[in-house]
């Protein structure tokens, strides 16, 4: 019997060492450290949600039940103009500084900068898709239902136009995160997934990935310039793959 409570015991500490050991991980590229966020698996509602109300576009309609079967790792934050450089030796952001987001890249040069990281670090970084980015953003199973990734009041999570005066990106981290700890999944720059636009089906769904095949590809989050209806959880867009503004960021899911 007391074997048995030991072996109980070990069991628990491990697992609950385990789960604490995986909640933040950091990788470096080159010297420069990414800091990735765990995100347990689970079971949301994506979309037009209640707490959207009549701010909610077509396109976040009909909300449905998502299951992402999968745990993952996502961005603390945006990719910073210094971990660009680091990977592909150049800054091509309209708005200059190392703790800045880079911008001006297109979901295309996303694609090199992943392919030159991954070969750097020997993981495997990708976009997250638009479910995985979705569900990170409204805190995953630690989720309170908020409007905004992190708070029902904008102006303690995003840099949005009301307090940037459209003056351009922000240093990223500089409002409160969401429930899981990640920074500016509302506001600030835009950011690209891995899918293509298209619309919801009613239908629940496992591990989406969107269609096959498209003209844009989905970006989310708002940005400096946009209103507070645009930097929601649930709120949509897409550009053409080639498109580059100073809107436009992405982080790294793993």
């Amino acid at each position: 019997m007391k074997s048995i409570t030991i072996s109980l015991l070990m069991f628990f500490f491990l697992t609950a060492f385990n789960c604490l050991a995986q909640e933040y991980i950091t990788i470096y590229a080159n010297g420069e450290p990414i800091e990735m966020v765990y995100v347990q698996h689970g079971t949301f509602t994506m979309g037009a949600t209640p707490e959207q109300g009549s701010d909610a576009y077509d396109d976040e309609k009909p909300a449905h039940s998502v299951t992402l079967t999968n745990d993952y790792y996502v961005g603390k934050y945006e990719v910073t103009q210094k971990l660009w450089k680091a990977v592909m030796g150049n800054s091509p952001s309209y708005f200059k500084g190392d703790d800045l987001p880079v911008e001006q890249v297109s979901w295309n040069d996303v694609q090199e900068f992943l392919r030159k990281l991954n070969s750097i670090t020997g993981k495997n970084f990708r976009l997250p898709t638009e479910a995985e980015w979705e569900y990170a953003a409204r805190g995953g199973n630690k989720s309170r239902g908020y409007k905004y990734s992190g708070s029902n009041d904008i102006n303690e999570v995003a840099w949005y136009t009301t307090n940037s005066h459209d003056k351009g990106t922000s240093k990223v981290g500089s409002f409160a995160p969401n429930e899981l700890g990640i920074y500016d999944m509302s506001g600030n720059v835009w950011e690209w997934c891995q899918d293509w636009y298209d619309n919801y089906s009613s239908t629940s769904q496992s591990n989406p990935t969107g269609p096959s095949s498209g003209f844009r590809r989905v970006l989310r989050g708002g940005g400096w310039y946009d209103d507070a209806g645009l930097c929601r959880v649930s709120c949509r867009n897409g550009y053409t793959p080639g498109n580059r503004f100073s809107f436009i960021s992405f982080r790294l899911a793993l």
